[in-house]
């Protein structure tokens, strides 16, 4: 079975002390660091922005990983590449021509995803999905980190045959509820990118949490 991406979302991370936390993540061989960019609007939450980013992007040089739960993503196109965001996903309820959106993430050096809600089908993608670096799955209604997980398998293996059929090379992210109980059965329905948080930071041991995610056990 192959090896996921950990992605940890530090939205459940202790940011009273934000850069033992980000090394903590370092010494735990996290591969992406997960940013929840939620604005108050497209999802009832606020998390941060631009400046807090600017101050994560100083203290790791772990890779970022941009998930935008806003109304503008456009807004946050260069400020993010800037930074040197490898990452930038949006939904594609929130922009009015999604092509020219990951047309313009992409040349500004960034992998270019959208990223579809529970409710949201696959079959969205069909016209697109051959421009996407990646897909974001949610397996959680965006806005909350700790959400109960929602059974999404059979849609990661609809996801995982239309790019086959479509000869994308997008890669598959899941976020929301993933922990090690579920890690396997969503790699296997071919998930390549694993998001965590409240799994990840319930604990103090974040290299063991991040290995079972990796290793599926």
């Amino acid at each position: 079975m192959n090896t996921p991406q950990v992605a940890v979302s530090i939205l459940s991370a202790d940011f009273g002390d934000i850069a033992h936390e980000l090394g903590k993540l370092k010494d735990a061989h996290a591969d992406l660091i997960h940013l929840d960019i939620m604005d108050g609007h497209y999802v009832p939450n606020l998390t941060f922005g631009v400046p807090v980013i600017k101050r994560i992007a100083g203290l790791t040089q772990i890779p970022m990983d941009a998930h935008l739960m806003v109304t503008n993503p456009e807004n946050y196109i260069d400020p993010l590449a800037e930074l040197g965001m490898r990452y930038f996903s949006f939904h594609q309820e929130t922009v009015y021509h999604s092509h020219r959106v990951v047309q313009v993430i992409r040349s500004r050096g960034m992998k270019a995803g959208i990223a579809l809600n529970p409710a949201t089908p696959v079959s969205t993608l069909q016209d697109i999905i051959s421009e996407l670096d990646f897909v974001l799955l949610m397996s959680v209604n965006p806005g909350f980190s700790g959400q109960s997980f929602i059974p999404i398998y059979s849609k990661i293996t609809e996801l995982k045959e239309l790019i086959i059929r479509s000869g994308s090379q997008a890669l598959i992210e899941i976020d929301g509820g993933v922990n090690s109980e579920n890690a396997a059965k969503l790699v296997s329905a071919g998930a390549d990118i694993l998001v965590s948080a409240s799994y990840i930071f319930s604990g103090s041991d974040y290299a063991t949490r991040i290995m079972r995610l990796k290793n599926q056990q």
